[in-house]
């Protein structure tokens, strides 16, 4: 097979590949690629056994990174939880992973990093799993009320109840005055955590790229006190949870169990079949057991990529993270945006 490379967030082919295909995330979509491109400057490129001016049947997308701190590599793709290959068949895949190999010893790219939903013929095309995470999908298909009884009945269900007594209130949009309330509570979320906050604009990027697609959804105490927000995607039949951050100081009131709760019975109501929770680093038992509480499926999510797990790239992602855990500790709220600039640019 003869495999070709096309630009996704440019060819009109791919959005409709996209569309139609069963295994496409809202990962896949160009508006994502593009909020990837303008953020963080990631050059999106996509391979495919489909010839020039053909209808596209298959493609598997990749960003080229190159960064002065972690080398240059070809993900595919990053601050995605997974990106499965748009493929049809073994043949396809084996031909797109055999070309984008021989592209990147060419380039002299320092891996292919894959995080597909499968684990079907990667480790036979000459990949090697690194990481593994927990996935955490839940079945919307019953309905509202069928899924609230699935559900934790101390950590969950009172919770709601709990957060409905005192008078919580939730607004949902992607307004910039919610995305500001969104933002001030992911930087006191991520400080709380050691870690950096993704810079602001790529939240707006989302926004302004995917439109309705994104929610932004803010918990207000009865005082009108921002205490909870998530910010979901949604993709046809599909709402994936991406981004959660809270003030610790008001966790009992519930606001983030009424905000799930929320989004759960807006996704019902447009018929939507599943909520994807996303992934969660293995070790953090704390949010595995949070994501299990809402009766969603666990399974195995796991990424591969050429070369050994202890390549370049995740030396010096380590160092990054350590190096953001130090600095972090020290530097006054004001530089926390600024930090999230520096250090996300390198580790997608």
């Amino acid at each position: 097979m003869n495999v070709y490379q096309i630009d996704p967030a440019t060819d009109a082919r791919w959005g409709r590949l996209v569309e139609r295909h069963p295994s496409s995330s809202i990962f896949h979509t160009r508006g994502w690629l593009e909020a990837l491109r303008l953020t963080y400057g990631y050059e999106p490129v996509a391979y495919t056994t489909t010839s020039p001016g053909e209808t596209l049947t298959n493609g598997l997308p990749f960003c080229r990174i190159k960064t002065w701190l972690t080398g240059k590599r070809l993900v595919s793709l990053p601050f995605s939880d997974h990106c499965s290959p748009l493929v049809d068949s073994r043949e396809e895949l084996d031909a797109v992973l055999s070309s984008v190999q021989c592209d990147a010893e060419k380039e002299g790219w320092s891996h292919v990093e894959v995080r597909p939903l499968s684990r079907d013929g990667f480790a036979a095309a000459g990949f090697t799993q690194t990481d593994q995470f927990h996935l955490h999908i839940l079945d919307l298909r019953q309905g509202a009320e069928h899924v609230f009884q699935h559900f934790h009945k101390d950590s969950v269900q009172r919770k709601i109840k709990r957060a409905e007594r005192e008078g919580v209130v939730c607004e949902q949009g992607c307004s910039e005055a919610l995305l500001d309330r969104f933002y001030h509570l992911l930087l006191r979320t991520r400080r709380r955590h050691g870690l950096p906050p993704q810079p602001r604009q790529w939240f707006r990027n989302l926004v302004a790229r995917l439109g309705s697609c994104v929610q932004v959804r803010v918990a207000a105490s009865k005082s009108g006190e921002p205490i909870a927000s998530i910010f979901t995607l949604r993709h046809k039949k599909s709402l994936t949870f991406k981004y959660g951050c809270s003030d610790e100081r008001f966790n009992s009131l519930g606001g983030t169990q009424l905000l799930f709760w929320q989004a759960i019975q807006g996704a019902c109501a447009e018929n939507l079949e599943e909520f994807d929770l996303g992934r969660t680093d293995a070790g953090h038992e704390g949010l595995v057991t949070f994501k299990d509480r809402w009766g969603a499926t666990e399974s195995p999510l796991a990424y591969y990529r050429t070369g050994a797990a202890t390549s370049s790239h995740q030396a010096a992602r380590m160092r990054t993270a350590s190096v953001a855990r130090h600095f972090l500790a020290y530097v006054p709220d004001p530089c926390l945006a600024v930090a999230g600039r520096f250090f996300y640019r390198h580790i997608g």
